[in-house]
């Protein structure tokens, strides 16, 4: 079933969030359209086109399924795990061409937004929230996880063929619900060596979040703290690429798209390294 952008405004999911599901997963589709050559190498991967487009294929599956309140058991949301469970699932799964992958990427998103629909339309099939490969999370939040993880291996295919990435700042602010949800789940304890900080995190012309250190721990809140030791404003894009994994902390602030201030500014390029990109 597909809906327009006006019927979303009315949909389960809010802010856009489906159009901008079904939008990324038509852009995905469009670029692999482009594609001759799937055996190409996606930049710093160990995969290449054909295996991050079959991976993208499988996941947005997995979602779909996920949504609809069916189990599916993958990794318990720790990087190897779920590297392990990747390379099962591409094993067992033979398709590398370009346009088939497309169509199972748009058609697999659009099952997933179907699945949101109708487990809105009737709570008593709704079920508990959906068991991720990052911890349960309610149907908004899974979306969230859907667009986010598409845009991350959507840069990764547009890298590996020369061609525009489909990030934007109004899709950065739709994968939010996601962010801050898992940040808790990807935190490297070892890195945890303040025994108490408080960041507050401003994406520029967007939103602005907490986190904070103390007891082993990090600890998100939807709004940022009111004495924060360091304050960080940083590009949206920039923002989410970093927090994926494909885009140094660095690189970002000798280009200006990170500043900092604060008692302790001092403190900003650690941020990054408190998380591990799943």
């Amino acid at each position: 079933m597909h809906r327009t952008a006006e019927q979303d405004i009315h949909g389960p999911l809010p802010g856009g969030l489906a159009t901008a599901i079904r939008e990324t997963a038509g852009d995905i589709a469009t670029l692999l359209n482009t594609a001759s050559d799937t055996a190409v190498p996606v930049p710093d991967s160990e995969w290449t086109l054909g295996e991050a487009a079959a991976h993208l294929a499988l996941a947005n599956e997995l979602m779909a399924d996920l949504a609809a309140g069916h189990e599916r058991p993958y990794g318990d949301g720790t990087p190897q795990s779920l590297a392990a469970a990747n390379a099962q699932s591409l094993a067992a799964f033979g398709q590398r061409g370009a346009r088939p992958l497309a169509s199972m990427i748009t058609e697999q998103a659009d099952v997933f937004l179907d699945a949101v629909e109708r487990a809105a339309g009737d709570e008593s099939t709704a079920g508990p929230a959906p068991v991720t490969p990052l911890g349960p999370m309610d149907r908004h939040v899974l979306a969230s996880y859907l667009l986010t993880h598409m845009l991350g291996h959507g840069y990764d295919l547009a890298r590996a063929l020369g061609r525009p990435h489909m990030i934007d700042r109004h899709r950065v602010g739709l994968c939010m619900p996601f962010m801050l949800s898992v940040m808790p789940r990807v935190v490297d304890t070892a890195a945890l060596t303040d025994p108490a900080v408080r960041y507050a995190i401003r994406l520029r012309g967007g939103a602005a979040f907490g986190v904070s250190l103390g007891d082993g721990a990090v600890h998100v809140s939807p709004t940022p703290p009111e004495r924060p030791e360091c304050t960080i404003l940083i590009e949206p894009v920039t923002f989410l690429l970093i927090a994926l994994g494909r885009r140094s902390p660095w690189r970002a602030i000798g280009r200006g798209q990170v500043l900092a201030w604060g008692r302790k500014p001092w403190l900003a390029p650690r941020f990054p390294t408190l998380f591990t990109a799943p």
